[in-house]
C-alpha cells in the first residue's frame, strides 16, 4: 500500500498565543478529495495557513506529514516546491505586476528552473482554455479590480499551472455566483487525478453539488466532530452544525 499524501496528527495551532486548533487527526492518500465543512471560527482556514506554513500559526503539539516527512518547520516557499498549493479565500490584488509575469515567475520558483515562453505559453493557453479565461485576461495585473469570480478563476488557473501534488482550497466558492461557481468547480474537478490530493475547505453544501468529495469532515471548536461520506455533507444542510459536538482527537482519522 502506498504512503499517504498527507498526516496530520493531533495537531495543536496557536495564534498569538490563543490556541485554535485543538487536536486534528486527518489522513488523505493521493486522488483523494476531503472536505472540511464548519461554522465561522472553527478553526478551517487556521488549518489552511497551517498546512502552507504561515508564520503567525504556531504548531504546539502533534505532527503534519506530507509525502512522509515532517514538514512543520519548512517555510512556505519550500512547501510549494515540495508541492503544496493553496488557493486563498481572499485573493490580494497586486497592481502593476501582470498575470503572465506572475504565474511565470511563480512556475519558475516552484520548478527552480527557468521556463521557455514557449513552453509557458502552450501551458497557459491550454489550461485557459479549459476555464473558459479569454485571451486578454492575462495582459490584467492581478487581481487588480477583478470580481469575486475572476479572483477565484485565477486561483484555479494557478493551480493548474503549477500542477501541485497537494491542493488546499480554501472557501473557493465564496463570494461566487452560481454561473462562476460552476466554472470554478468545472476547473477544479479538471484537476481530479489519482496523482493528486485535494482538501475543500466550505461553509456551505452547494459546491459538493458540483465536486463530489471522497470524505467529509466536519470542524467545530478547533478539531474534527464527525468524518463520513458525502452524504455527511448533507446531513449538515439539513441539520446545521448545532447538532455537532465538539470530539474527541482521534476523529477524522479514517
Amino acid at each position: 500500500m502506498s504512503e499517504p499524501l498527507l498526516v496530520i496528527e493531533n495537531l495543536h495551532v496557536a495564534v498569538e498565543g490563543k490556541e485554535i486548533l485543538k487536536g486534528v487527526s486527518l489522513l488523505l492518500n493521493a486522488g483523494e478529495v476531503h472536505a472540511i465543512m464548519g461554522p465561522n471560527g472553527s478553526g478551517k482556514s487556521t488549518l489552511s495557513f497551517c498546512l502552507m506554513g504561515h508564520p503567525r500559526y504556531a504548531i504546539t503539539q502533534g505532527r503534519l506529514l506530507y509525502q512522509g516527512r515532517d514538514v512543520a518547520s519548512l517555510p512556505p516557499d519550500e512547501r510549494a516546491k515540495a508541492g503544496i498549493f493553496l488557493a486563498f479565500q481572499y485573493p490580494t490584488a497586486i497592481p502593476g505586476v501582470t498575470i503572465t509575469n506572475f504565474l511565470r515567475s511563480s512556475l519558475k520558483a516552484v520548478r527552480s528552473s527557468e521556463v521557455s515562453i514557449k513552453d509557458f505559453r502552450q501551458l497557459v493557453k491550454t489550461q485557459m482554455k479549459t476555464l473558459g479565461i479569454q485571451d486578454g485576461f492575462m495582459n490584467r495585473y492581478v487581481n487588480d479590480g477583478f470580481s469575486g469570480g475572476e479572483k477565484k478563476r485565477l486561483e484555479i488557473l494557478q493551480l493548474a499551472v503549477l500542477q501541485p501534488k497537494l491542493a488546499v482550497l480554501d472557501e473557493t466558492d465564496s463570494g461566487l455566483d452560481i454561473d462562476a461557481l460552476k466554472t470554478v468547480a468545472s476547473g477544479i474537478n479538471a484537476m481530479r487525478t489519482p496523482e493528486r490530493g485535494m482538501l475543500l475547505i466550505t461553509h456551505y453544501q452547494r459546491l459538493l453539488n458540483y465536486i463530489k468529495p471522497d470524505h467529509v469532515h466536519v470542524m467545530v471548536d478547533g478539531a474534527i466532530a464527525k468524518s463520513g461520506g458525502a452524504e455527511l455533507a448533507l446531513q449538515l444542510e439539513r441539520e446545521g452544525y448545532k447538532s455537532f459536538q465538539a470530539p474527541a482527537t482521534t476523529a477524522g482519522v479514517h
